[in-house]
């Protein structure tokens, strides 16, 4: 579907293979896991994957998906979106700029792009980017490079900054994944806390959806 025509839903679930990978979940039973549950927004990220060993996990996602309306952003690779026809790309500070992955993608698709500070905000702001993500929110163990915690009223500027979409990422729990939404994120981007010991995924994303709506 054309993003023109769909809101970004509230709950955005990562894919993250390197995560998955150390915690011994196998990507096509995370994927259906999720699927299951009703998330309705999945990005795939893979800093480490060859080229090969990537496009096979695009297309097991994309075959988990196949019949869901759920949407299908890229981490980076703007040139594999296109080539697997998911429905977008996000991209980081040190990533092709938003104005180049629309270039790739076209106007169809997702473009997002990560900020940490005020001044990639505002950047941001300016940009062709659909979404702005901000983080990390709160501490977080999953990159170990993370960019200094921006906090609820990191939240709370980037949204006096911007009239785009707010996806807020970093930290963010069943516990407090209500406050982020509250202090101005439209949308709350979770990794690792899906994976929870002794809850299948299934449950704990739908214990998320809950929280949100």
């Amino acid at each position: 579907m054309d993003r023109k025509l769909r809101s970004l839903p509230i709950f955005y679930a990562i894919l993250d293979a390197g995560i998955l990978s150390r915690r011994g979940v196998d990507i096509a039973d995370f994927a259906r896991a999720i699927r299951d549950a009703g998330v309705g927004l999945v990005q795939y990220r893979d800093k480490g994957a060859a080229p090969q060993m990537a496009i096979r996990n695009v297309d097991t996602i994309r075959d988990v998906f196949r019949e869901s309306d759920c949407l299908l952003v890229m981490n980076d690779r703007a040139d594999l979106a296109v080539l697997a026809g998911w429905d977008g790309v996000h991209v980081g500070q040190d990533d092709l700029t938003p104005e180049d992955a629309r270039t790739v993608v076209g106007a169809a698709r997702w473009v997002g792009v990560s900020t940490h500070t005020e001044e990639q905000v505002r950047r941001a702001d300016l940009s062709c980017a659909d979404y702005v993500a901000v983080g990390p929110v709160f501490a977080t163990g999953t990159k170990l490079d993370a960019e200094p915690v921006i906090g609820l009223a990191g939240v709370r500027v980037a949204r006096s900054l911007t009239k785009k979409t707010i996806v807020a990422i970093g930290g963010i729990t069943r516990g407090n994944a209500r406050s982020v939404i509250d202090a101005g994120a439209d949308s709350v981007a979770v990794i690792s806390a899906l994976i929870v010991k002794g809850e299948p995924v299934a449950k704990v994303a739908r214990d998320f959806l809950d929280v949100l709506r």
